[in-house]
């Protein structure tokens, strides 16, 4: 029997639900994803760290939960809004509802909740600080506790979502390249894309040097995507610069991208309610291509449009842009007319999501190819 719950936004606005999950208290940034599947995959991506995920798509579970789908060990959303959970799984590779997963994992979620109107007002205000109760009834006791939680500008979080220790995925049949990708909050499907194209793919921890980079005699280095704030990346930061002044291909997405950009010595900045979703359409500039893409992240470089910026790296210039409010989605650098370095701020393993960018995992073995 579901018991009730009560989520209270930092403004003071407050919703009355159902439990869904677990029971408990939880805070994080309150978010929304406008997919209208691939929950797991959602739920399961190390992005989301310390933030508490709406589903805009009104009706969630109907899948149930799998062993295949995950994209890491564990559920990273600190919490988890519906509106109409499934009463019950309907598909052959389920093998528990996902009410149950998330009390497994002792994830707080809440359901029976307005979702379109929680949008429209994190829309409207930016996303903001949450608490979800099924403890407390007052909301005014929730907020000041909501009140108390971090802020998600300034968020170092990658740390915490990175592989403790190197692992190796091995490349799928003949091994045609190597390639050092650092941990930031990797999801699973993105060495296995590599892999499928001949990459021996060394997983390496966000706190790995670049001596740690050097010592797998790497064809060409990848940042992944992650969760919390990009100008908190230092250290991760420096190493990429090592890598560009070396001259490695390199390949980053999402936080890889932000990392990049200030590198490249751009500035980041916080968007007021950020990208998730499977359908977010984005402009390839060279190309004049619009390509459906999946995404997940808060915070975007702040690099000129329309400019070729000259770096001690090369010339860098902005790739891609959203087609829904012109932020940048993509760089690249080129040295001597040839591209030696490219990012994206979207997910191109397509996990869960669209196939339209999963060429650039082929563009980045060309990349590696084309180097002396």
């Amino acid at each position: 029997m579901y018991s009730s719950a009560l989520l209270v936004l930092e403004d003071g606005r407050s919703f009355r639900g159902r439990s869904f999950g677990a029971p408990g208290e939880t805070f994080g940034e309150l978010v929304f994803s406008t997919g209208m599947s691939g929950y797991q995959e959602t739920l399961t991506d190390p992005s989301y760290r310390g933030q508490v995920v709406v589903a805009t798509a009104p009706h969630i579970g109907n899948t149930g939960w799998n062993e295949e789908d995950g994209e890491s060990a564990r559920i990273q959303v600190a919490g988890y809004v519906v509106r109409d959970p499934a009463p019950r799984p309907s598909n052959w590779r389920s093998r528990r509802s996902l009410d149950e997963e998330l009390a497994e994992q002792g994830v707080v979620g809440i359901c029976d909740v307005d979702t379109r109107a929680l949008t429209r007002h994190i829309r409207s205000l930016g996303a903001m600080r949450v608490g979800i109760s099924t403890e407390e009834t007052d909301p005014a006791r929730l907020l000041a506790r909501v009140l108390e939680q971090p802020v998600m500008a300034g968020a170092d979080l990658c740390r915490e979502v990175s592989t403790a220790e190197p692992y190796v995925v091995p490349a799928v049949g003949e091994r045609r390249h190597t390639v050092a990708a650092l941990d930031l909050g990797i999801k699973r499907m993105t060495p296995v894309q590599m892999a499928e194209r001949g990459m021996e793919v060394h997983v390496l921890p966000a706190t790995a040097t670049f001596e740690d980079v050097l010592a797998v005699n790497p064809d060409g280095v990848f940042f992944s995507n992650g969760p919390g704030d990009p100008a908190t990346a230092d250290h991760q930061v420096d190493v990429l610069r090592q890598v560009l002044a070396h001259r490695l291909p390199y390949f980053g997405i999402c936080f890889g991208n932000q990392l990049f950009g200030r590198a490249l010595g751009f500035g980041t900045y916080k968007l007021k309610f950020g990208h998730r979703g499977i359908n977010q359409p984005v402009l390839d500039r060279g190309t004049r291509k619009v390509e459906i893409t999946a995404q997940n992240h808060g915070f975007a470089v702040d690099a000129p449009l329309d400019a070729v910026t000259t770096t001690e790296f090369g010339e860098a210039r902005v790739s891609h842009i959203g087609l829904n409010d012109q932020v940048v989605e993509g760089l690249e650098l080129h040295r001597d007319g040839q591209l030696v370095a490219f990012s994206v701020q979207y997910h191109p393993e397509a996990a869960a999501g669209p196939h339209d960018a999963n060429h650039l995992f082929d563009r980045f073995a060309r990349l590696m190819e084309a180097q002396p």
